[in-house]
């Protein structure tokens, strides 16, 4: 049944447009959106207007003002506040996905070297309504600001960071060179994850390392209980610098591929993975160092390259177990980057040869922060 307030409403609508007609279609759907966002902040919090109760979802906390751009001209709609955050308007939720892959389409168009006249026509079949050659060159500098923005905003407490680096193709002074593409991301103490940074440059690994640890550093990343990552050269050093204290994990996943190339013989690789799997999966450090000694003793002879890399570097992959057993799962590998990585190689093999460093970096950040801001909504990665 509808209430006075709705029936109040739609009656204002329909007077709108009985005196307008279609000139008068913009403010009519700003007027059913707005009303459509209220009635649902409404059903959220469980409660009318005024109304006291026992049981609530929480409290109004007044409106927040949006441009959203539609086929019918630009929107100033009135977005319904809750003072916990936990609520947004579903009506939107299509409108910002839309922008977030409005902006990975424009930063790919940037990417390739697309003229401003022709990102203007692209831009416009991707939106539904005109845009100018004018407006596309202020999106991109808005969306290059925004994405200064989110990879220089502040940070917090993150026990679990892990840290990874990929290599893409950029054109420098003539010629094509492999650059650094760093990311960290953070498990937060909510158990959310968050991708905390990104950074690409050409520089002495070590350095580039170093200075991206100092940057998230700046940006008060603390609370810091374990780093996890692959053997990456320069940053074992780089960790040490900036975060002397902080123990590392190195990941269990690529120490067994890594295993392989010491191995002499074919038909001995299945039992020498099933070894190494075993020493990790042990219930223990004590058990799993024990399952060391037996991995030692049993290839001391038929594989002693095995034999020494093995006692060097699979100790790596213990410090997990100095950590809840409930959490070692998600923390005993870099996996989690894995879906990163394929998502960044989805997109920038599209360019195959960036044409600078910050077109890179422009295509990397959009992507990486779309992901991220899907986590933040998502589910919880890992319980505390």
């Amino acid at each position: 049944m509808t209430c006075p307030e709705e029936y109040s409403a739609i009656q204002d609508v329909v007077k709108l447009l009985a005196d307008d007609g279609f000139n008068a279609l913009g403010e009519a759907l700003r007027r059913i959106l707005n009303e459509a966002m209220r009635l649902e902040r409404q059903s959220h919090l469980g409660v009318g207007p005024y109304e006291r109760s026992e049981v609530r979802n929480g409290y109004a906390n007044g409106y927040k003002p949006k441009t959203v751009q539609t086929r019918v001209g630009a929107l100033e709609l009135d977005v319904p506040q809750v003072r916990d955050s936990s609520f947004y308007p579903s009506s939107l939720e299509k409108g910002l996905r839309s922008e977030r892959a409005l902006k990975i389409a424009l930063a790919e168009m940037y990417v390739q070297g697309v003229s401003t006249r022709k990102v203007a026509k692209i831009t416009e079949q991707l939106c539904g309504f005109e845009v100018t050659s004018t407006q596309v060159s202020r999106a991109a500098k808005e969306l290059d600001d925004v994405l200064e923005q989110w990879r220089n905003r502040p940070l917090g407490a993150y026990p679990y960071v892990y840290l990874d680096a990929r290599y893409e193709k950029v054109r420098n002074n003539g010629s094509v060179i492999d650059m650094a593409v760093l990311v960290a991301i953070g498990v937060s103490e909510t158990g959310h994850r968050q991708i905390l940074g990104t950074s690409v440059a050409l520089s002495e690994q070590e350095a580039h390392w170093r200075n991206f640890l100092r940057s998230l550093q700046e940006r008060r990343l603390h609370g810091v209980k374990l780093f996890v990552s692959d053997a990456h050269e320069g940053l074992k050093a780089a960790r040490k610098a900036v975060f002397p204290s902080v123990p590392w994990q190195r990941c269990q996943f690529h120490l067994q591929q890594n295993a392989q190339s010491y191995v002499p013989k074919q038909d001995m690789r299945k039992r020498v993975a099933a070894d190494i799997r075993s020493i990790f999966n042990a219930p223990t450090e004590a058990e799993a160092q024990r399952l060391l000694g037996q991995l030692l003793e049993r290839y001391e002879k038929s594989a002693p390259r095995l034999v020494d890399w093995a006692e060097q570097n699979l100790q790596e992959g213990f410090t997990v177990f100095r950590f809840p057993s409930d959490h070692w799962r998600r923390i005993r590998t870099s996996n989690v980057l894995e879906r990163i990585n394929r998502e960044i190689r989805r997109r920038t093999r599209v360019a195959t040869i960036f044409p600078n460093e910050a077109s890179c970096s422009r295509l990397v950040s959009a992507v990486l922060m779309e992901i991220s801001e899907e986590w933040e909504t998502g589910r919880v990665y890992l319980k505390f």
